[in-house]
């Protein structure tokens, strides 16, 4: 029984389906794992949601920013943004439940050795603290508070996490590591403005992997969100899988049981 973990579709349905055929994908035997941004900026947003929801429990799906900004806008507490494509998941007859679907959707996953978020793991957090934390953050989404949080889940502060942090502060904060994170300066500060390469990265910013001394440098962190990312990082336990599929590169899966890659163009 396989496990495969696929990079940012970000409605790119098409392709996505073209990469479960080069790993043959069987439903009733293999599973699959979405490191989020399921939706938004491709052409076939609601095609997307519904295929990975109808495949049950073969799958696994963190919320990426994507989602949840899809989240927000279904809920009614945040406007479309130029360049958002979910219209048609908003308009669609099935969109309640849909966005419900999504709203239970996990910030972490952690199985088979291996820990998946979106962005991955703040350098200052322990994988046993992390999923704590995330576990914060769903049960906001998932109550009736939920249109409370999504409308203050926007912001770049606080940009450092405190475990004193309390209320939307603490929660936006939590959100932006797992979700948004890419740079950070040298203590674990995010540094949310620049979101290119490293090589042309501004001083003082380093990747959220090279903070010194981060407290999860031995876990196996897969993660997405960022298709700026070169190749290879030279660090290990680490397995980016967002190869830019909605800006015409390619959709990538990685097979867990032995780490290997399979990309298809898009």
């Amino acid at each position: 029984m396989p496990t495969y973990a696929i990079g940012d579709v970000q409605g790119c349905f098409d392709a996505c389906q073209r990469v479960l055929q080069l790993i043959q994908f069987n439903n009733q035997r293999d599973r699959l794992w979405f490191v989020g941004d399921l939706v938004n900026r491709g052409p076939q947003s609601l095609e997307t949601l519904r295929f990975i929801k109808s495949l049950g429990k073969s799958q696994i799906s963190v919320l990426g920013n994507h989602d949840l900004h899809l989240l927000a806008v279904a809920i009614g507490v945040r406007a479309l943004r130029p360049g958002d494509t979910l219209g048609d998941i908003l308009d669609a007859p099935d969109c309640g439940e849909l966005i419900d679907w999504l709203r239970h959707r996990p910030l972490l996953h952690q199985e088979a050795g291996y820990v998946m978020t979106h962005a991955g793991l703040a350098p200052m957090w322990t994988a046993a603290q992390a999923t704590q934390l995330a576990k914060e953050v769903e049960t906001a989404l998932q109550s009736d508070q939920a249109a409370l949080f999504l409308e203050n889940m926007y912001g770049d502060e606080p940009d450092y996490w405190q475990d004193n942090l309390t209320g939307m502060a603490r929660l936006r904060c939590i959100t932006n590591y797992f979700t948004r994170m890419r740079f950070c300066d040298m203590s674990g500060k995010l540094m949310l403005s620049y979101k290119g390469t490293i090589a042309n990265k501004p001083a003082g910013l380093i990747p959220w992997f090279e903070v010194p001394e981060r407290r999860n440098e031995n876990e196996k962190i897969i993660f997405g969100h960022w298709a700026a990312l070169e190749k290879p990082i030279n660090k290990p336990n680490l397995y980016p899988l967002d190869t830019g599929c909605v800006w015409g590169n390619c959709l990538t899966a990685m097979r867990l049981e032995d780490g290997r890659l399979f990309s298809v163009s898009c």
